[in-house]
């Protein structure tokens, strides 16, 4: 249980999310989840890195019931926050490509995480969502924007709906859907390719390409958390939360 890294294969490296029983990250999660692929961009053997996870899906989001039991200083929301921007920047600003694998859900911080990757290989029951609004709070909405076009995003969004592996292959961005046993050789054939390229040119093309994005992903992100702490101290967080968006009734 927690994050882990493996290298598999020459100029690879396999950083895995395992979390039970959803992969619903705890704030400590989110921290080490950024280290760790932080670590391994540093690396200066690694080429690629691909982010994985076990169990039934890939990441379920941030841990609801920490921020349930948060207390009157807004401890865990402020760790969350934080956490998420972290891991999120981590996977974006990593030294080299990160190729996501993503199997059965992918919610809430999930979509920070493969929105700011360089690649997305899904298998065939993936789904992609940001269900903020049922869970009082919003945020990644700047993540969801690089994976479909703008008026789907606010769509997703506003109804809390998800999107198929194969819708976002569609789009363009998910890179190849396979079946659920076949992700994790899919998703290293990817790696593979990248990693045969030159290392030092492979890390001035990730820098060069981060370089040209006309959306700063860090900035982007921390304004729409700040809409988060806003819901948070007006109470409306809290009130959705303890129903989690069964509540229909307006602000």
């Amino acid at each position: 249980m927690g994050v882990s890294t493996s290298c598999v294969e020459k100029g690879i490296a396999v950083v895995t999310v395992d979390f039970p029983p959803v992969n619903a990250l705890p704030v400590a999660g989110w921290f080490a989840l950024a280290e760790a692929v932080r670590a391994a961009g540093r690396d200066p053997e690694v080429r690629c890195v691909v982010l994985t996870a076990e169990g039934r899906g890939f990441n379920a989001g941030v841990d609801i019931k920490e921020l349930q039991a948060d207390d009157a200083r807004h401890g865990a929301l402020i760790g969350a926050n934080s956490g998420c921007a972290e891991a999120f920047a981590a996977v974006y600003e990593c030294e080299v490509p990160v190729v996501a694998a993503v199997r059965g859900f992918c919610l809430g911080g999930g979509i920070g995480l493969v929105g700011n990757a360089d690649a997305i290989v899904a298998s065939e029951d993936a789904v992609f969502g940001l269900p903020e609004l049922d869970r009082g709070a919003l945020g990644a909405a700047t993540h969801l924007a690089r994976l479909v076009p703008q008026h789907l995003m606010r769509a997703l969004y506003y109804t809390s709906r998800t999107a198929s592996a194969a819708e976002l292959h569609a789009h363009g961005s998910v890179w190849r859907v396979v079946p659920r046993e076949e992700l994790t050789s899919a998703a290293l054939e990817l790696a593979r390719e990248i990693a045969a390229k030159d290392g030092r040119l492979l890390r001035l093309a990730k820098a060069a390409i981060n370089g040209i994005d006309p959306v700063d992903v860090r900035r982007s992100y921390r304004f729409e958390q700040g809409f988060t702490f806003e819901a948070n101290l007006s109470g409306v967080a809290d009130r959705v939360r303890s129903g989690f968006g069964k509540e229909k009734e307006g602000a």
